[in-house]
């Protein structure tokens, strides 16, 4: 069994920041947890020599990964020093940072979309996961990045539980119905909590687009974490997005948190591509009769309100939610149904309007 004693060992043999000691003695280590023999290490560095301090990390991985016994490991970077340890102090933040480090090019992806939401519990996941097999339907070649740390649902909308492969220094992306698909969920137990702090979450989301063989795709859709925090901010800054995808329900509730989440990515200048209506109404699997359970009609009008496109409506559906539990995604097992006709068309549109020129240049975001 892999110690921590064991991973300072390993980490003794590699330089630290500068140079001056070994990264074990350095006081930049934090974070060292190890799980299922996976090793996950934070290294505290000044975010303005991230770049110089990659090799380091890099040989860390190496290092850890060399351990007997161990299954891998995962080196990250942060800006946070971590408590009771030595080395150079932190340096003092300037008055304008920069969040998230530098911009990472996928040289082999033509669009980068997020699908987000305002809050939890609005089928988003389920959403990005259809959305992306509709996509695939038209032709494109398409994989899913799982950018939940905390939640991470792609290995359950799958069924796949697999380890990825590291090959040549990258992670090999696992595949299911003709798409590739990434997540922290599959390099942990899936009952394993994440204890992990806004830096770490961040360099993990950065190496999970850098270190990853995404290979040549037409589109990357990227599942975001509920909510508008650092995981929306540090791919806005990392990654050029063509665009985002807001789902929400119809209930006034959910639509206050939708209006955020445009107001977010309109700020960091990340176009809307266009609100998503999930569990629009109720369709009863006995007598096919309608109900606006949740009412209905909010997202088109909220996006109307605020100069976005409305994609569509997706019905709360006995099959979409038997299917997503098993792993079994309806438009992958039933494409022909009316319950994967609305993301099919959602998809259609979609395409639609990234061939049409959305999109922009990585901003350089910087708060006051």
């Amino acid at each position: 069994m892999i110690s921590e004693q064991d991973v300072l060992n390993a980490l003794a043999r590699v330089a630290g920041p500068g140079g001056a000691a070994s990264l074990a003695a350095s006081g930049a280590v934090g974070g060292i947890s190890i799980r299922n023999d996976k090793i996950y290490v934070s290294i505290a560095v000044d975010p303005a020599h991230s770049a110089a301090a990659e090799p380091m990390r890099a040989a860390a991985e190496v290092a850890l990964k060399a351990i007997p016994g161990a299954a891998g490991a995962l080196v990250t970077l942060t800006a946070e020093r971590p408590q009771g340890q030595g080395g150079a102090p932190a340096a003092k933040p300037a008055a304008k940072a920069k969040v998230g480090g530098g911009v990472i090019e996928l040289p082999g992806v033509r669009f980068i979309v997020a699908v987000a939401s305002g809050k939890g519990g609005v089928g988003k996941s389920t959403t990005a996961a259809n959305l992306a097999l509709g996509l695939a339907k038209t032709g494109w070649r398409v994989g899913i990045l799982d950018a939940d740390i905390y939640g991470p649902s792609l290995p359950r909308l799958f069924n796949t539980h697999e380890r990825p492969l590291g090959v040549g220094g990258l992670l090999q992306p696992l595949t299911a119905y003709g798409l590739k698909l990434m997540s922290i969920g599959f390099l942990v137990d899936e009952n394993a909590a994440m204890i992990w702090r806004g830096p770490m979450v961040m360099s993990a989301l950065q190496q999970m687009l850098r270190d990853v063989n995404w290979g040549d795709l037409d589109c990357l859709i990227v599942d975001m974490p509920p909510g508008t925090g650092d995981a929306q901010l540090t791919m806005a800054q990392s990654v050029a997005l063509a665009g985002a995808v807001i789902v929400s329900t119809p209930q006034d509730l959910a639509l206050i948190d939708a209006r955020r989440g445009i107001s977010m990515f309109e700020k960091v200048e990340v176009p809307v591509l266009g609100v998503v209506e999930n569990m629009s109404y109720f369709l009863c699997p006995h007598c096919g009769g309608r109900s606006d359970v949740f009412a209905h009609g909010g997202a088109r009008h909220e996006a109307e309100r605020m100069g976005a496109a409305f994609l569509g409506e997706v019905p709360l559906h006995m099959a979409i939610r038997e299917n997503s539990d098993a792993g079994r995604p309806v438009v992958a097992v039933a494409p022909d149904s009316p319950e994967a006709k609305p993301y099919l068309d959602i998809a259609a549109r979609v395409r639609s309007v990234l061939e049409g020129g959305a999109g922009r240049a990585a901003p350089r975001i910087v708060i006051d």
